[in-house]
């Protein structure tokens, strides 16, 4: 029997659902818990397609990477449910000499995991080593402008900066690491990489690579012990068995698609035991084109494929309807976010227009587009498991093909895409998202100093008027007028048309019901984490 592709996949996902059955029914002796309504200790399953990469933040530039981070390390700062800056490890700050100059008074009775105290040289060391250029620290940028460290006393460090720095107090969100642990160990190498010892309200456990991550409640933290008493991070590549492991109770929650939304979570059974969430997500997708490949160097050719692009057919068809139009790197609905830049609404016929004065036309009749003998034909990626991005690669092959532009599409997992195609900036183009940060500040995206390895703009743009803004809005403090940098940037990126900007997509959080103490915010719904409890009645794990 000759096997089709659809048969490789449905076999390859039959796998991981078997797979994942028995790690269900193992997971309760080989976790360290076993099945159990008679106490209060419980545990929090979670999932992701992806599994971890470094568990050291400054260097966590994955979205599985950073969310254990934040359980396992704190930053100076962090931000409240109305997306305000509050104190984390620093209980209060003054900023003086027009913002250059940065004093943090340190919380006092915060000790690391493994008992030692947490003093203001962590803080000191943990921001030196994100300066060492041999760190490679994609994030680097947001602290180039510290001149000056200065340990005032055991709980109190102060910042001096060479230029006012608006979104410091943000920055200072990033988590700090024990000097004590890493003091003459390479960051990257050291075991503390994949065995974190943080301050935060959760102690790493164990680690299995492309299986588990394990935490466990930090009963000692300072602000107070978490409700939770287990937190289980499982690497489910497949967003279909993710589903059928939620519904079994196999995990206890996972962002929904929007078919599973709309079509799969309105059944008796899923109703009963999940709560369903919905609300728009700091976060973007898009099209990204590797500005290195001489395919898209001319600003045309990548408007045109823009305007090729049906925006309205995606957001009705893959996101059913879950989602708004996107143009460039902001929040929709907030000051920064330019209504008036490029939107490249759905235009074939301007697209040919584009691509024809740019050279690229049909000569031998064969349907695809050449200049120079040589066929406009690419490859599109984009990272397995994320069934959305998947059939947005499906539309755009077709619409681009309607234009004569030959498209292939390549699906990898996700650690090989970032190490493969991203990390070394071999791809055409790719399908990706953005999360959108609290401070609109993008010189780590944007600025093209940012090109360089470690860093986030991957795909090489480079616009002289865009680094000028991008730093003038670093050191403006009047809102207004720094709103207006960003909406300025926001309008010359849409006009070069790095990306095709497609839309913001509805976060769709389940979460099953046993889980207590759950508000929505403009956070969303995991910024009180800690504070969720399952009531004794309702325990499924006991250890």
């Amino acid at each position: 029997m000759v096997k089709t592709k659809k048969n490789i996949y449905r076999s390859k996902r039959s796998l991981l659902f078997i797979k994942a059955v028995i790690f269900f029914l193992l997971a309760p002796s080989f976790l360290g818990f076993s099945l159990t309504n008679s106490s209060p200790r419980d545990a929090y399953v979670a999932a992701g397609i992806g599994d971890a990469r470094i568990l050291i933040p400054f260097l966590a530039d994955d979205a599985s990477s950073s969310s254990i981070c934040k359980l396992v390390y704190n930053g100076l700062t962090k931000v409240d449910k109305d997306l305000n800056i509050v104190g984390d490890l620093a209980e209060r700050w003054d900023v003086a000499e027009e913002g250059r100059l940065i004093t943090f008074y340190l919380q006092k009775d915060v000790k690391w995991h493994d008992g030692t105290p947490f003093t203001s040289g962590d803080v000191k060391f943990t921001f030196e080593t994100i300066l060492d250029p041999r760190s490679g620290c994609p994030y680097i940028s947001n602290y180039a402008d510290i001149e000056e460290i200065i340990l005032v006393d055991e709980f109190t460090i102060r910042f001096r900066y060479s230029k006012p720095y608006t979104p410091a107090l943000l920055k200072f969100g990033m988590g700090i690491i024990p000097e004590h642990l890493f003091r003459d160990r390479d960051i990257r190498t050291s075991s503390f990489a994949r065995a974190p010892i943080g301050t935060g309200s959760y102690k790493f456990v164990r680690w299995e690579s492309g299986q588990y991550i394990i935490l466990e409640a930090n009963l000692d933290y300072f602000e107070h012990a978490p409700g939770i008493k287990r937190y289980v991070y499982r690497v489910i590549p497949d967003q279909a068995v993710e589903f059928l492991e939620l519904v079994s109770g196999g995990i206890d929650s996972m962002s929904l698609t929007p078919y599973q939304f709309r079509y799969r979570s309105e059944t008796h059974d899923f109703t009963s035991r999940l709560e369903k969430y919905s609300y728009l997500a700091h976060s973007y997708t898009y099209i990204g084109y590797n500005l290195k490949d001489p395919m898209f160097s001319d600003g045309r050719v990548r408007r045109a494929l823009s305007y090729a692009v049906d925006k309205k057919e995606i957001i009705d068809a893959v996101l059913l309807g879950l989602g708004e139009s996107c143009t460039g790197p902001f929040l929709r609905g907030t000051p920064n976010y330019n209504e008036s830049a490029a939107a490249y609404d759905h235009n074939p016929a301007k697209a040919a227009k584009l691509l024809k004065q740019a050279g690229w036309v049909d000569v031998d009749g064969d349907g695809i587009l050449e200049k120079d003998g040589v066929e406009f034909r690419f490859t599109v990626a984009t990272n397995q498991g994320n069934q959305v991005r998947e059939d947005i690669a499906t539309i755009i092959q077709s619409q681009w093909a309607k234009l004569g532009v030959k498209v292939d599409i390549s699906v990898v997992a996700w650690s090989a895409f970032l190490d493969q195609f991203i990390d070394k900036k071999k791809f055409q183009a790719v399908i990706l998202g953005w999360n959108i940060p609290i401070d609109p500040d993008s010189y780590s995206v944007w600025h093209s100093e940012s090109m360089e390895k470690g860093g986030l703009n991957f795909i090489s743009y480079s616009d002289h008027k865009v680094d000028v803004l991008i730093e003038q809005g670093r050191r403006e403090f009047d809102p207004s007028k720094r709103s207006e940098i960003y909406r300025t940037i926001h309008k010359q990126i849409a006009k070069d048309a790095p990306y095709t900007f497609l839309f913001f997509s509805y976060a769709t959080p389940a979460v099953n019901k046993r889980f207590k103490g759950i508000k929505t915010a403009p956070a969303g719904i995991a910024y009180n984490f800690i504070d969720w409890y399952v009531p004794e009645d309702e325990v499924k794990y006991q250890f």
